[in-house]
């Protein structure tokens, strides 16, 4: 395939991921609506566990049979490629089986100990185990879909995987929507039912994605046959030594995509326990735990997304350098890329944080917003620490030192486990949210430092920069909180609809200031001008920053 094809194709992946990320983000707000915090908070009870057996039941094999499967290729070995393809249907079938048994009947066991039983408020321990159940049966398919994926991957056709990726994310969020509509509005069903068949949606979605990719493989299978009839060599790999090449590839991938669903369950088995011991009743846990764990972390994913696409764009170029050796070219590929995630989310977390409140009520209403507001105030800030997580962690990645990636996920995850019940019982339902953070900063801490140490990188310049970003953030989140006093001075946040008008407001006034200093001071120019190319006609910072 030619490079162009190569690029367009990964450009059409990209949008697909994104697309479905955006999807899963809108969904949220009717959803909410529809069951409230509490029926988040269960939704969360269910599928917290299922994404990190998921993890566990693929181990991040399906892109890894991606990067195999293309090796082999390139050298001319179809068959090898179509051999691991085979056998791996049957391990992820397998594997996907067994995962679905344990999550199916360690349920009770689950939610025994995230709920209390003494407690009849709130969540009851049986809408917990319908809801974990319900949601079980998608490790059935999902892993084997992945697979095909992968594979489909391999061969440089993102196409069936972007289609596959988007359909599967329709199928679930209509079917979410309309039955827990249905169920609660039309039939006037119990919440715990609407919300297991909700969590079942991941399976009804599954089953439409795993439909385009078997259309997808219909019309192609002979044009798979064909290459590997025509393969020059076969390499005759045994299985084992086939699946040890291929968990080296994996594991430093499961190990990074295991990062917040193994933050989340950490908080699943200590969030609720905490609050219990402090005096709160279990309905008013529910309500905190759906903000944090679903509410307020879909809002934080926002500037996630967009920094993190920006800079992983540069990857490539970061592991080009790094394979040629080129180090100046290296450094600054590096540095490009640290400054585009800072730029973008510093400013998107501060603006959040700042407008915590008017944000959570434009998005998910005011029943609720004394305790959606705090804990997205709260919470905003961490969005700068998942993106740096991810691009460094990346970065690692693009070095071959994935290694430390692994070992950096696991001290924070210690530092979390560590921390959370006690910061909870310092500062309250917040303090699972200065655990998160503690933990990812000293995840942090070791990406940076190895991308320091491996990848000879000096940040001194960078330090300069995230100066100066600070103050740029600052001073716009200075800004935004006087419009929004003044706005509200004139009309106070009473309904829904006030928040629809001082939210746009305040967000136009934090863009301008934010924008007003970086285009005037050239720090935008130097970052983004390579993208925005009017930028590049604005006065530069120099080098020195």
């Amino acid at each position: 395939m030619s490079e162009r094809n190569l690029i367009r194709g990964t450009m059409i992946l990209t949008a697909s991921i994104f697309i479905s990320k955006l999807l899963g983000l809108i969904y949220i707000f009717p959803f909410q609506a529809i069951v409230g915090l509490e029926g988040l908070a269960l939704y969360s009870y269910g599928y917290v566990p299922y994404t990190v057996l998921l993890s566990l039941a693929t181990l991040g094999i399906p892109l890894a049979v991606s990067k195999f499967v293309s090796k082999y290729n390139a050298l001319g070995d179809y068959r090898t490629g179509q051999r691991l393809f085979q056998s791996g249907l049957i391990v992820m079938g397998i594997t996907g089986f067994v995962a679905f048994l344990a999550l199916f009947f360690l349920a009770p066991v689950i939610a025994a100990n995230v709920l209390d039983t003494s407690d009849l408020q709130g969540n009851s321990i049986e809408d917990a185990v319908f809801t974990i159940r319900m949601v079980s049966v998608a490790l059935l398919v999902v892993p084997v879909m992945s697979l095909i994926r992968g594979y489909f991957q391999g061969f440089q056709s993102m196409g069936p995987t972007a289609v596959s990726q988007v359909i599967e994310q329709i199928v679930r969020i209509i079917f979410i929507l309309l039955l827990t509509f249905l169920i609660i509005n039309v039939w006037n069903g119990e919440l715990g039912t609407a919300v297991g068949f909700a969590t079942f949606g991941a399976f009804v979605g599954a089953i439409g994605g795993l439909a385009v990719l078997l259309v997808y493989w219909y019309k192609r299978k002979g044009n798979f046959q064909k290459h590997v009839e025509e393969s020059t060599t076969d390499h005759q790999i045994p299985l084992t030594n086939m699946y040890k090449e291929l968990l080296r590839y994996a594991l430093p991938i499961s190990f990074v995509g295991l990062s917040i669903p193994m933050y989340q369950m950490i908080d699943l088995f200590t969030f609720n326990n905490a609050l219990s011991s402090l005096g709160f009743e279990q309905g008013e846990i529910d309500k905190y735990f759906g903000a944090f764990v679903q509410a307020a972390h879909k809002l934080i994913l926002i500037p996630v997304a967009l920094a993190t696409a920006m800079s992983l764009a540069i990857l490539p170029t970061v592991t080009s350098a790094f394979v040629n050796n080129e180090k100046d070219r290296l450094q600054r590929h590096i540095t490009q890329t640290y400054q585009i995630i800072l730029f973008l989310s510093i400013p998107a977390a501060t603006g959040l944080s700042v407008l915590a409140y008017p944000a959570y009520g434009a998005l998910f209403g005011l029943d609720d917003l004394s305790i959606g507001g705090e804990i997205l105030r709260h919470y905003a800030p961490v969005a700068v620490l998942f993106s740096i997580f991810a691009v460094t962690s990346s970065l690692l990645q693009g070095i071959n030192r994935q290694k430390y990636a692994v070992i950096a996920l696991l001290s924070g995850i210690t530092l979390k486990f560590a921390t959370n019940a006690l910061f909870i019982s310092w500062f309250g339902p917040v303090g699972a949210v200065y655990a998160t953070a503690l933990g990812y900063a000293s995840a942090i801490s070791v990406n940076a430092w190895a991308i320091g140490k491996y990848a000879e990188y000096s940040y001194n310049l960078l330090f300069k920069r995230m100066l100066l970003i600070g103050g740029f953030a600052v001073a716009m989140g200075i800004g935004v909180w006087a419009v929004n006093m003044l706005v509200q001075l004139a009309l106070p946040m009473e309904n829904r609809g006030s928040t629809f008008v001082i939210l746009p407001i305040t967000i136009g006034a934090g863009i301008a200031i934010y924008g007003f200093l970086g285009i005037r001071s050239g720090l935008a120019a130097m970052i983004l001008g390579h993208r925005f190319k009017f930028l590049k006609k604005k006065t530069k910072v120099s080098e020195e920053g």
